[in-house]
């Protein structure tokens, strides 16, 4: 018998928990080393102006959840080993970016990698775990549908499940990574998103990997949004991002719920359309849409101060992961 074993809600409430503490101790020693070694945030200048007085805030901040949800997740894994590829595919695109990270940071790029490269390094790794999950015996190409109550399922051919599955995972990296533009903003949706994958997930008693991660993850944005709410003390960069956009996205994939993301993923889905919005747009019109884009940006230009921003933006996730939950567990009698 284990830890797991005795506290209520087993796995997932230990997954939460450890990586809740662990976030938090290693948070008061991160970021004083991450300020005495100069890993400061380097802000585009096609920014709002206001923004620009966060140059120097310590970055990188990803490694501050990253590291104890990892160290967790690989300890539970003995328990059930389908956190593996999950883990892996994190860790995959949390390193993509990294290395977007120390480019901006070591070498003082503002663009860091270019969009090829870090398109490219993304795409490999949703490739493998999207070839891994389609001839998985515990996943396989079926996506359950709503108001089915996990009984309902469409079989998609697996030359069509793969590219697919990619562009689940491509996009929702991506989307959260432009949410990841205000003190708190994608650290506390995440943690509404990954608290409703675990309850999705607990519910659904084939999926207690999938519960595992996304409490760890849970617990890992509720420990950094003590350091990075507003005023943020330090960022969580590309490498915190993309991987928490890896470990969303998989969660759906290896629950069969891939349209989930619709719904308790709303805010990262309205964050991505309005960059393509905007960039189309101009393109042909050489006028915008938005004030700026994305689109917390858009309502910063129009007055809004960054707590309220991720206030708003929280409830939206809250109402949006409730009515998600509700198709996911309800039946058409």
């Amino acid at each position: 018998m284990d830890v797991a074993d005795i506290i209520p809600g087993g796995i997932r409430t230990a997954a939460f928990l450890i990586t809740l503490i662990g976030t938090l101790a290693l948070g008061f020693i991160a970021i004083p080393l991450l300020r005495r070694f100069n890993i400061g945030q380097t802000v585009r200048d096609d920014g709002p102006a206001t923004h620009l007085a966060k140059t120097g805030t310590p970055t990188m901040g990803g490694i501050i959840f990253i590291v104890p949800a990892a160290v967790v997740l690989a300890v539970l894994s003995a328990r059930d080993h389908r956190i593996i590829p999950q883990l892996l595919l994190t860790l995959g695109f949390g390193l993509v970016g990294f290395a977007d990270d120390f480019i901006k940071v070591i070498r003082k790029n503002k663009n860091g990698l270019t969009p090829m490269q870090k398109t490219a390094g993304i795409v490999f790794c949703a490739a493998i775990f999207s070839i891994y999950a389609a001839f998985s015996a515990n996943i396989g190409t079926t996506i359950l549908l709503p108001l089915t109550g996990f009984t309902g399922g469409w079989v998609m051919p697996v030359w069509l499940y793969i590219p697919f599955t990619v562009f689940v995972l491509y996009g929702t990296s991506n989307a959260l990574n432009f949410t990841d533009g205000v003190d708190g903003l994608a650290s506390s949706v995440t943690v509404l998103v990954m608290a409703s994958f675990t309850v999705a997930a607990a519910v659904n008693v084939r999926n207690d990997g999938a519960a595992a991660l996304t409490a760890a993850f849970a617990g890992g944005c509720l420990g950094f949004l003590f350091f990075n709410a507003h005023p943020a003390r330090v960022m969580m960069g590309d490498c915190g991002s993309l991987a928490l956009g890896g470990a969303v996205a998989a969660a759906a994939v290896v629950m069969q719920i891939h349209w989930i993301l619709l719904f308790f993923g709303a805010i990262y889905v309205a964050e991505g359309l309005s960059v393509i919005i905007q960039v189309s747009y101009f393109k042909r019109t050489r006028r915008r849409v938005f004030k700026m884009a994305p689109i917390h940006h858009h309502f910063e230009l129009s007055g809004w101060g960054e707590g309220r921003i991720v206030f708003v933006f929280c409830c939206v996730t809250f109402v949006f992961c409730c009515a998600g939950l509700w198709l996911l567990f309800g039946r058409i009698f």
